[in-house]
This record gives C-alpha cells, sequence and structure tokens, in this order.
C-alpha cells in the first residue's frame, strides 16, 4: 500500500491559523466542551471530551488515550493479541477541524472525528479513518477512481423512563404507518432541524417495518466523510432522543425474533464526473469496470461480514426473507439479495446509480466497513472478475441443486463462522494490515466467547443498549 498523501496532524501551520478562528465562533455560540469521538474495533463509539479553549493545544499536540481500547470488548472487558491489549504505551487524538460542527441536538457542545496518532508522530496502524482514507487515496492513485457513498441509519425508539436493560417501544402502527409518524412527529422535527442545523443533508427520514422503528438516509459524500457522518447522524439521534425523554437503540436485534436494525451501505465508483455504474455496455449500465468492482465485493460477502456484521447481535438480524441479504447474490432492485443493483429513476441514473451493499448492520466500525468493501471491489477490479447470473424474487426459495448452480450460498449464521471466513482471506487481512486485521480477529472471537452458552433473548439484551 502507498503511504498517504496528506501530512500527518501535530502543529501543522494551517491548522493552528484556523483554531483560533473556530475557537471564537463555538464560544460565541455557547460552546463549552468539544467530543472527540472515533470508532474501535467492536464498533463501539468511543470518546474523549474538553473544553473550547483546549482547541489550539489538541490541534497542536493531540490529547491522550490509550491504545488497549483497538482490543476493548463491547462489554468494555479486554482480549490480547501479540501486540495489542496491554496496559502499556499511548495515542494522541488528533481532531479534524474540516469535520467539527456545533451540536443542535447537545447545546453547549461540538464534535469531531479524530485520528490516531502514536507519541512518536506516526499513524497508528489500528486507526479505522487512517485505514480508510488508504484505501481511498491508493484507490485514486492506481485507478483513477474516486468513490461516494452513504449508510443508512435504522434505530428503534423507546421509552426513557422503562426499567434499566429493557424496551418499552415509544410508538406503534403498521410498517411505514402515518401513525407513527404522528406519534413521534415533535421529536422527529426537532431531529430534522438539528440535522440542518449541522449541515446533514437528510434525504428520507420515516417509519420503518418494525413497530418501534425508524431509518434516515443522507446524501452521500466521498467515504471517510461518510463515515463520519454517519457517527454524527447516531449522536445526534441519541442526543435528540434523550431531550424528549425517549431512549433510542441502534443494536442489530433490539429482540431475539422479528427484524432488526440495519445499516445499509451505498457505493458508486467515479472516474472524474462520470458515475461508472451508469452508461455503460453491461447489464443495467455498467461499465466493465463497475461490474468487475460489484463482483469483487460479492465474491468475498461471507468474510465481510466479520467486519459488516461484528457482533453476536448481527446474526439475529440476518434472516432469510426478512430484506437483511443473507445469500451470495444479486440483483437489480432485488431487496433479497446482498448486493442491490440500485440504477436510478429514468433520467437521474448518471447521479444515482450505485450498489448497495446490505449485510451490514450498526455494530459495524463504519470506516472498516467501508474500507473493505471497497478493498474487495479493487479486487474484484484488477482481477476483471464478472458478475454471475442475477437473481430475482426471494433466493430462499431455491433448492440445494439450483443454489449451488447459481452460487447462490447462505451467508455465515454466526460470528464464529464468519471469523473463520474472515481469517482465510488473504485480500481483506493485507489491505487491514497485520496488527488491524490480527485486531478484527481477536475482537471477533472474543465477543463469540463473551455470549457462549446465552439463549438468542439474552444475546439481544446484552447489545441492546450497546451501539
Amino acid at each position: 500500500m502507498t503511504t498517504l498523501a496528506d501530512p500527518v496532524p501535530g502543529g501543522r501551520p494551517e491548522d493552528l491559523r484556523r483554531v483560533a478562528g473556530f475557537t471564537a465562533d463555538l464560544a460565541a455560540r455557547g460552546v463549552r466542551g468539544i467530543v472527540l469521538a472515533y470508532v474501535d474495533t467492536a464498533g463501539v463509539c468511543r470518546v474523549k471530551t474538553i473544553p473550547t479553549a483546549r482547541l489550539e493545544a489538541a490541534v497542536s499536540w493531540g490529547v491522550g488515550m490509550s491504545p488497549v481500547f483497538d482490543t476493548f470488548l463491547a462489554d468494555g472487558s479486554i482480549v490480547t493479541t501479540d501486540v495489542l491489549g496491554s496496559p502499556d504505551g499511548d495515542l494522541r487524538l488528533f481532531p479534524d477541524l474540516d469535520q467539527l460542527v456545533a451540536l443542535a441536538g447537545q447545546p453547549g457542545w461540538a464534535w469531531a472525528p479524530v485520528d490516531r496518532i502514536t507519541q512518536e508522530g506516526a499513524r497508528h496502524p489500528c486507526c479505522a479513518r487512517t485505514f480508510l482514507r488508504r484505501i481511498v487515496t491508493d484507490a485514486a492513485q492506481h485507478h483513477g477512481l474516486a468513490f461516494k457513498a452513504a449508510i443508512e441509519v435504522e434505530w428503534a425508539v423507546g421509552l426513557g423512563s422503562a426499567p434499566a436493560g429493557e424496551f418499552v417501544s415509544a410508538a406503534s402502527g403498521p410498517a411505514y404507518g402515518a401513525i407513527r409518524q404522528v406519534e413521534l412527529s415533535d421529536y422527529t422535527a426537532d431531529l430534522l432541524a438539528a440535522f440542518a442545523a449541522q449541515d446533514v443533508a437528510v434525504d428520507q427520514l420515516h417509519p420503518e417495518s418494525a413497530s418501534w422503528q425508524f431509518e434516515v438516509s443522507v446524501g452521500a459524500l466521498d467515504p471517510v466523510a461518510a463515515a463520519d457522518r454517519s457517527v454524527l447522524v447516531r449522536q445526534t439521534i441519541r442526543a435528540v432522543a434523550q431531550r424528549h425523554g425517549l431512549r433510542v437503540s441502534f443494536a442489530p436485534a433490539v429482540f431475539a425474533e422479528g427484524v432488526g436494525n440495519g445499516g445499509h451501505l451505498h457505493l458508486s465508483c467515479w472516474r472524474g464526473d462520470t458515475n461508472l455504474h451508469a452508461g455503460g455496455a453491461r447489464r443495467y449500465g455498467m461499465t466493465s469496470e463497475a461490474e468487475s468492482f460489484a463482483a469483487g465485493i460479492l465474491g468475498r460477502l461471507p468474510a465481510l461480514t466479520a467486519v459488516t456484521a461484528p457482533s453476536p447481535a448481527s446474526y439475529l438480524r440476518l434472516k432469510p426473507s426478512q430484506w437483511a441479504g443473507v445469500f451470495t447474490c444479486w440483483g437489480r432492485e432485488t431487496r433479497e439479495a446482498a448486493l442491490r443493483m440500485v440504477t436510478g429513476t429514468a433520467g437521474h441514473g448518471a447521479q444515482d446509480a450505485n450498489l448497495e451493499v446490505k449485510p451490514v448492520d450498526l455494530a459495524a466500525n463504519p470506516y472498516l466497513a467501508l474500507g473493505c468493501v471497497i478493498a474487495a471491489g479493487l479486487h474484484g477490479l484488477a482481477e476483471g472478475l464478472e458478475l454471475p447470473e442475477e437473481i430475482t424474487g426471494d433466493p430462499a426459495r431455491y433448492g440445494a441443486d439450483e443454489a449451488a448452480a447459481l452460487g447462490v450460498r447462505r451467508l455465515p449464521q454466526s460470528l464464529p463462522q464468519a471469523t473463520r471466513e474472515f481469517r482465510a482471506d488473504q485480500v481483506l487481512r493485507a489491505a487491514l494490515g497485520p496488527v488491524l486485521a490480527d485486531a478484527v480477529t481477536a475482537v471477533r472471537l472474543g465477543e463469540a466467547a463473551a455470549v457462549e452458552g446465552l439463549d438468542d433473548a439474552r444475546v439481544a439484551a446484552a447489545y441492546r443498549w450497546v451501539y
């Protein structure tokens, strides 16, 4: 892999020139503190906070945090590898001023994602944000490609007054029902206002399948910014909910039965101003490059699930015939396929055509998920892979022989199965690098061991309020 084009943070003159203006603007808005956020290997957002007056020091020297967080499990316990999990050492968190925003849902606070840098000034090999940026940089340098990405966010809305650990729905009504929209209209209106104040472009916000569920879709950005935005969106949803006496869960499975919360990835490849998923000579307007990119993702989905569905609770969600995309197949606008080809409305395909990767939930670290999906696609591009025959309808209807003939395979049905697929996948492990790949493996095995012997209901309860 190539090195990053941008310099390592830490006292960069351009940042130091800007920081005084940021500090003054935040102070004028009544912002007292800044949330410095990153997502760990287990998919949990971790934070440090600083007073606004300390922004210049954070930009110059970073804020300390232990590297042991790379091997934290969702319950706060720690696993170890040969190089990670020790209580020794320190890292520095450097806020990205380009993404710094005053939080409309949390008056008095601002928010910024961070890059994690060693005390010696090198990029930490387990920084997921750095990993995604490296993948995107390599794609630009080696293939002349850029990407647009977005992450759907689904969440459960419960009563904040419910007994500790329990979930009591704050809404009712059928799937996509007007009843639910009316019942929580004050909350969702304030949520839209907060998004607008934070310059988050919302495409849709609506009730979803379950009686307690909502979804928001936001505009596409470059992958690093899209992952940043996903973290910010969830911070905002949670904060606004609390101000309304509500509590939200982004867990893959709020209960053992029924649909869960997804975090589908939307991704398109671009060369300059040209969307490679539209206007080409291959199926549904794909260019040959776009098809090979899609085929690369499709072929690595069993291993990718260890990154995109990283929680034991993820496998309570990944069930057939629930639009979760649990089979290795693709199709145009086929919501049961793991890889959905979105061609867009006639006349808008050049802007809107993209791939939707469905076996993804919000336990996934968005930087790792996007980076690994792109790495799989780039390998398909380099190998000139072609997509197999597409499917229509529900692939669960196929018998074993027909499914095998079509190359339709059930994705892993447990986290240990997914982890075995990941450990055997040299492409994904090479993309991540040895340290980060080992952290992913150790944390997945640790999560699986943590729930060994628990029934589905207890697994769902264990992760209900983690993400």
